[in-house]
């Protein structure tokens, strides 16, 4: 513990930087560019520019996209660093976070969390289950991706994507600048 302790002061804590070459724009889609355009004037809504509050729901995943996601958090990644943060409740929040195809028993749960996120909204999708079912779209216990349910505004493709496929993908999406 000593050493490590004796390595952080005299290193600091090393953090990911983003390049647009880590960045592979073809596991990040973005919808809704309008929305976003509008969302993103300066002059209309200042709300979006520093802080954008997330709340993640896992709607049926088997956890290897919350893994990913708790990476984000991490001082390696340090998502908040731009901005972006988790939040508890939906009232609070600006982003939907779907991680997880949806299950029979968490579709209500889903859309009362989707309802009580004030507009203007985002709903964004992680990885393949929650963009289309993955490989349980087939399963009797669940209802496919989120992108039949909800207006989806990005899709970060993976099973499981890599954290920096899903912070890149925010950053872009909101028009954050890439350090």
């Amino acid at each position: 513990m000593l050493n490590i302790l004796k390595t952080r002061i005299k290193e600091g804590i090393k953090v990911r930087k983003i390049n647009i070459k880590d960045i592979k724009k073809d596991n990040i889609v973005i919808f809704n560019e309008e929305l976003r355009n509008k969302l993103l004037n300066k002059s209309e809504n200042r709300h979006f520019i520093n802080n954008i509050s997330i709340r993640l729901v896992d709607s049926g995943s088997c956890n290897a996209c919350l893994h990913e996601l708790s990476a984000l958090t991490n001082p390696y990644y340090d998502m908040e660093r731009f901005g972006f943060k988790f939040v508890a409740a939906p009232k609070h929040a600006d982003v939907l976070m779907v991680a997880g195809c949806v299950t029979r028993n968490m579709y209500s749960a889903l859309m009362k969390t989707y309802e009580n996120i004030p507009n203007p909204k985002f709903v964004v999708a992680i990885g393949d289950c929650a963009i289309d079912g993955g490989e349980f779209k087939d399963s009797y216990a669940t209802l496919g991706g989120i992108k039949d349910k909800l207006r989806v505004d990005i899709l970060i493709k993976g099973c499981p994507p890599e954290p920096i496929d899903i912070l890149s993908g925010l950053l872009l999406a909101f028009g954050k600048p890439i350090k």
